[in-house]
Formats: structure tokens, C-alpha cells, sequence
């Protein structure tokens, strides 16, 4: 049998790297990831204060050409079980039937109020200008905002997302699902869309907030304006969520919500071009986050790669020299970090209602980060043709 210390200089670097990027994804899963797990643990026993007031709220909601779902989901929002509380739809030149739904609802539900962004507006990102518009029509201090095409979890939406604007809170990060259908390509969705969740909440609860998602997300008026808006980045089409965190959390003002009723879903039907095109745009933000924020989260996805490469590289060189010990201990730390992941993804599924996954789990882990490396390098070229509102 040949021990580490026996092998030779190539194997033992190898195997040292492998160690090391191991050792980095376990803490990142049993540290940052497995946050909503032990903070679920915590609202279980009582242990997180909220505020039972009930203050207004205004909610908020952009839609350009999403007749259908406003149809479907804005009456979900309009029969919240809250006390008092506006809904503010802003129309951004729909050419569809999204006015005559908008005025259909108006008569029936007095908690409904229409503004709307005019056609020929010409913004760099005018879901940002709907936003500034609905943010300065609105009556109250506390905003929820969420997507046309997002359907609530339940009747108690807003009364679990805005329970936590106690104390110096002025940022609730709400969880906004994929819906789930069949097929490989909404399943990776899923996977990626809760991913990213484990992820901002994880840092979030570790009191380094650096993004939220605008399908469920609120936070003070106040604050808005005192940060003059999104007007440090209204130059890059994205940004309205994730930039605008970035400027405003720390430490003190920022906490998360994901109990069953406070989560949105998304209806919206994706192919794989729209899904690139949905990364891209994500990923356009990504060089505008802080120094410590992208080192945070590019050595985890650093860390991740070497882990595979090296398992492979270890692997074939055991293999190659018969030493199926040594082979064996390597294929049982990737077990051990595959069980690992298995159980904090999962458990993590479980809390939020989302689908589990298994097999699958390790294609998305590799694939998803080779996507946004095909971005970074090839893929701008879809920048030009993507749409200026989502």
C-alpha cells in the first residue's frame, strides 16, 4: 500500500489540491449553504422575533405584455389576508390586453393602482424606471415587490415577508421559485435558481448581504431614496435587485424570509436560449459587486472545479499504477463531499418545498458553472439581443 507521504511528487500534489478544494466546499456547505437550514431550526423553537404590527404596505409590480399572467396571478395579490395595504401595477407599453385586465380589476378590487411608463420612453432598463415610478406613486414606507408572472405560495404573503421590518431591519430577501415542470431543462432551473438562494440567503444570514431577488423582495421607501435609487447603475440593464442590495444592506438592516407562505413562484416558460440569455443578464452585474463578495463566490466555484479535475486526474493516475487503495480513499472523500451536498441541498429543497435532487445534483454542479464560463467568454454576443426589461 502506498500512503500520501510514499507517493510520488506528482500524485502528491495532485492529492494536496484535492484535499484542500474539498475541505473549501465542505466549509462553504456546512458554513454558508446549510444557513436556512439551522436559521429554519431557529424559527421552529421561537427563537426569531417579529413584529406583529402590521404596518401598510405597497406592493409592486412591473409587467410589459403579461396580460395572461396578470390575469391568472395579480387577483392572488389583490385577496391578501392583510389589513391594509395597495397593490401598484406599473404598465410598461404593453401592446397586449394587460390595460383593459388592469382596468377590469380596477373596478372590482379598490386596492389596485394603475401608473403606467409610456411607449415610447426610450431607458437603458426601464424595468429600473417602472420601479422609480411605482416606488414614488406608492403611499406607504414598506415595499414588497414582486414579478408579473410570480404567484404567491398563499394568502399570508405579505404578512410573512413584511413580519420582519423589526428594529433597524430595512431588507427582507424573500425566496422567488421556479415553478416545477418535467424535462431536464426546467429541473437545472430549479436546481440553479435554489443554488443561488442557498447561496445569497447563506451569506445573507452569515451578515454578509450582497444581493436579493426582485421576484420577492422588499424593503423601506426611505431607503430607496436615500440611496437616489438605482441612478449608480442605471447605465446596465440589470441590477434592480441585486446592485441596488449591494449598495444599501450590511450587517444590521438586512434579514430573510423563506417560511412555505412568504415564497413566490415563477410560471415562466423557458427554453435554453432564454435561460443564457436570463444568466447573461444576471451575470452582467457580477463585475459591479464588492472585491471581498466576488473573491467570497469565485472561490467556492474555483474551489468546485479543482475538485473535479483533480478527482479525475487522481483517479486515472491509481488507477494507471494498480494502487486501488489509494484510488478507494479518493473516490471516498468525493463520496463524502457528495453526501455532504446531498444533504444540505436537499434539506434545503425540503424547507422551501422545492423538488430534491440526486443524480441529476452532480450534472447541474458541473455543467451550470461551464455555462457561465461559456458567458464570460463567448457568450456576449447574445448581450446585444436580449431584451432591454428582463
Amino acid at each position: 500500500m502506498e500512503f500520501f507521504w510514499d507517493l510520488s511528487n506528482t500524485a502528491q500534489i495532485l492529492g494536496t489540491i484535492f484535499v484542500a478544494a474539498f475541505l473549501i466546499q465542505a466549509y462553504y456547505y456546512l458554513y454558508y449553504y446549510s444557513g436556512m437550514i439551522f436559521y429554519n431550526r431557529k424559527m421552529k423553537k421561537g427563537k426569531i422575533v417579529y413584529n406583529t404590527s402590521k404596518p401598510p404596505v405597497s406592493v409592486i409590480i412591473c409587467a410589459k405584455n403579461e396580460a395572461e399572467n396578470l390575469a391568472t396571478f395579480l387577483p392572488l395579490i389583490l385577496e391578501q389576508n392583510y389589513p391594509e395595504y395597495e397593490v401598484i401595477v406599473v404598465n410598461d407599453g404593453s401592446t397586449d390586453e394587460s390595460n383593459e385586465i388592469l382596468e377590469k380589476y380596477g373596478e372590482k378590487y379598490p386596492n389596485l393602482y394603475r401608473t403606467f411608463l409610456p411607449m415610447e420612453a426610450k431607458y437603458m432598463s426601464h424595468k429600473k424606471m417602472c420601479l422609480t415610478v411605482g416606488i414614488k406613486a406608492a403611499k406607504y414606507e414598506n415595499l414588497l415587490l414582486t414579478d408579473a408572472d410570480c404567484e404567491p405560495a398563499g394568502k399570508e404573503w405579505i404578512s410573512n415577508m413584511v413580519r420582519n421590518f423589526t428594529g433597524k431591519s430595512e431588507i427582507i430577501l424573500g425566496y422567488g421559485g421556479h415553478k416545477y415542470k418535467k424535462g431536464l431543462l426546467n429541473k437545472m432551473i430549479s436546481f440553479d435558481v435554489l443554488f443561488i438562494a442557498m447561496q445569497y440567503m447563506g451569506f445573507a444570514l452569515k451578515r454578509k448581504p450582497y444581493m436579493g431577488v426582485g421576484r420577492n423582495l422588499s424593503y423601506k421607501k426611505e431607503l430607496f431614496f436615500k440611496n437616489k435609487g438605482f441612478a449608480s447603475h442605471l447605465n446596465l440593464v440589470s441590477g434592480d435587485d441585486d446592485l441596488f442590495i449591494k449598495e444599501v444592506a450590511n450587517k444590521e438592516n438586512t434579514r430573510v424570509e423563506f417560511s412555505p407562505e412568504s415564497v413566490t413562484w415563477s410560471a415562466r416558460k423557458m427554453t435554453f436560449k432564454s435561460f443564457l440569455y436570463q444568466k447573461e443578464r444576471h451575470l452582467s452585474t457580477s463585475p459591479c459587486y464588492t472585491f471581498a463578495t466576488r473573491l467570497r463566490i469565485g472561490m467556492e466555484v474555483l474551489s468546485r472545479a479543482f475538485f473535479y479535475v483533480m478527482f479525475i486526474a487522481l483517479a486515472a493516475y491509481f488507477v494507471h499504477i494498480q494502487d486501488y487503495i489509494a484510488a478507494g480513499i479518493a473516490g471516498g472523500i468525493f463520496l463524502l463531499r457528495y453526501m455532504i451536498q446531498l444533504i444540505v441541498v436537499n434539506r434545503t429543497a425540503g424547507i422551501l418545498h422545492e423538488k430534491k435532487f440526486v443524480f441529476s445534483m452532480l450534472f447541474f454542479d458541473i455543467f451550470l458553472p461551464l455555462v457561465s464560463l461559456y458567458i464570460f467568454t463567448l457568450g456576449r454576443i447574445g448581450a446585444k439581443k436580449q431584451s432591454m426589461w428582463r
